[in-house]
């Protein structure tokens, strides 16, 4: 009983804390790392854990499947070179450079362990940066860059951490044995999510109940990972690639109707999960931090502070150098081919891309899923929990004042091409209705003509129509309310009123423009 009943202090205060930071404009992520981190100080706080094993599947495959299924490969594709450079040289060169200077901090660790904990740290997560940026509309194209090396960066980081533990487990390490394993673990991955995605596709076709049809989305969503670690091919890259390609698929064969409930689902569990994260973690550091001397909580301190800034530093030395080269490019190339390659990179741009380097749940699950007898497992937690606290707190809430100070402008590409979208999508509408006599047929017409105005509107998509509409909705909510208080109605028939009443509002609520 105590465990659930911690379980549910936990929730209260995390959803307590979120309400609190979006009342003060502070990514919730922020105030989370805050809140595990003293839960670290706790006297007699509870104590709970997990299997190391469970830990990535648990936390990272849910998330991984819900940003993949965001993403825009074409957007992707468009800026493939920077997204490519910060997921794979910027881990690279993070994941060394940790590992070269707790070494020299620490000469005895091995040089696995030091590697592991490289890539463990590696890794920015942008929900706490994407947080803060859509809030204050930069341009489009940074913020998909920051969401596709997201999405990307953990494949690379977390296969390095697994061949890293792998090869302190073993004893040896050697690159001209892990490289061809490398390649055909990827290989072998992608077209393991592009099958299962095919699979999975058919099968939550076959559900038309709201419940089924989302128990069958997580099942599915923890089976393709599971089963790509049983097959010794990368969990992380398997759950992007499928979450992009289902993605593709997934929306012609689902209904309003379970999409919407879906969604709220997923993002409701995407939140429980980052708060899990933040709480075990924190509560491992306390019987962590209890063990230690004065001495080596200093010396743990030190080191952490260490990482901390080579993390940092390591991202703005990548950034700010890969701009400058590709301005020169584009300087040297002229401007018929940069309109052909996309815009040049701005100074402004890679300051604000550089400070995005905020580190999440995927470090924390990393570092969390280490065995219990990995060498200096307690240095590495406290350097993992100290790198996201630190980077949240001294990046995530500086963020919003830095991009303030640069003045830069969303270009609205997303507005244009859903006003396009909008306006094709309602002409077709027209269409199909197109010749029909019945009264029905006039008065959808003017609605959907009505919208057709709308979409050609360039700023709030709202007319008097909808104004009308929920203010219509509104006075029949009242009156279902007065009836079933009076007893007239019972609830099964107040809730089915009350569901159609929600579409009606729905469909009439102000739209905006992206």
């Amino acid at each position: 009983m105590i465990f659930f009943e911690s379980i549910l202090v936990i929730m209260l205060g995390a959803v307590m804390l979120a309400a609190a930071s979006r009342r003060a404009g502070i990514p919730y992520p922020v105030v989370l790392a805050v809140g595990g981190t003293a839960l670290a100080f706790v006297p007699d706080a509870p104590q709970l854990s997990l299997d190391p094993e469970l830990v990535l599947a648990l936390f990272v495959a849910p998330i991984l499947l819900d940003a993949a299924f965001d993403t825009s490969p074409r957007d992707l594709r468009k800026n493939w070179l920077p997204v490519g450079g910060l997921v794979f040289v910027a881990v690279v060169a993070t994941t060394v450079s940790v590992a070269v200077v707790t070494r020299w901090f620490v000469p005895d660790l091995p040089w696995a362990a030091a590697i592991a904990l490289g890539a463990i740290v590696a890794p920015p997560d942008a929900v706490a940066a994407t947080a803060i940026l859509r809030r204050l509309r930069p341009p489009h194209r940074l913020l998909v860059i920051l969401e596709g090396e997201s999405l990307l960066n953990d494949a690379t980081a977390l296969l390095i951490y697994r061949l890293a533990v792998g090869a302190v487990a073993a004893g040896t390490f050697s690159a001209a044995d892990v490289l061809p394993v490398f390649a055909l673990v990827v290989v072998g991955s992608v077209i393991l999510g592009g099958t299962l995605a095919w699979l999975g596709v058919r099968l939550l076709g076959l559900f038309r109940d709201q419940s089924s049809a989302i128990i069958l989305q997580f099942i599915t969503t923890f089976g393709v990972w599971i089963l790509a670690e049983a097959l010794h091919l990368s969990g992380i890259i398997t759950i992007v690639v499928y979450g992009i390609v289902i993605a593709r698929w997934a929306p012609a064969r689902t209904s309003a109707r379970l999409r919407i409930p879906s969604y709220a689902v997923w993002e409701t569990t995407v939140f429980i999960l980052q708060v899990l994260a933040f709480v075990l973690v924190g509560l491992q550091l306390r019987p962590i931090l209890a063990g230690l001397s004065i001495t080596q909580r200093i010396d743990y301190g030190w080191i952490a502070l260490a990482v901390l800034a080579t993390v940092i530093l390591v991202r703005m030395v990548w950034v700010m150098g890969y701009n400058a080269v590709a301005r020169g490019h584009h300087r040297t190339r002229g401007e018929a081919e940069t309109g052909k390659q996309g815009l040049a990179p701005t100074i402004k741009g890679g300051l604000i891309i550089s400070w995005c380097g905020m580190r999440g749940i995927v470090t924390l699950a990393a570092g969390y899923a280490l065995p219990a007898d990995f060498p200096y497992r307690d240095l590495i937690l406290v350097c993992a929990f100290t790198v996201v606290v630190g980077t949240l707190l001294v990046q995530g809430l500086t963020l919003p004042a830095l991009l303030k100070y640069l003045a830069l402008q969303d270009d609205r590409p997303v507005e244009r091409e859903l006003a396009i979208a909008r306006k094709a999508a309602l002409e077709a509408a027209l269409a199909s209705i197109d010749g029909e006599p019945s009264s029905v047929a006039d008065a959808i017409r003017r609605e959907y003509h009505d919208m057709l105005d709308q979409a050609d509107g360039d700023a709030r998509l709202d007319t008097a129509h909808n104004e009308l509409r929920r203010g219509a909705v509104a006075a029949a909510r009242t009156v279902a309310l007065d009836l079933r208080r009076r007893g007239i109605i019972g609830d099964d028939a107040f809730h089915r009123l009350e569901e159609e009443l929600d579409w009606l509002e729905l469909s009439a609520a102000p739209r905006e423009l992206g």
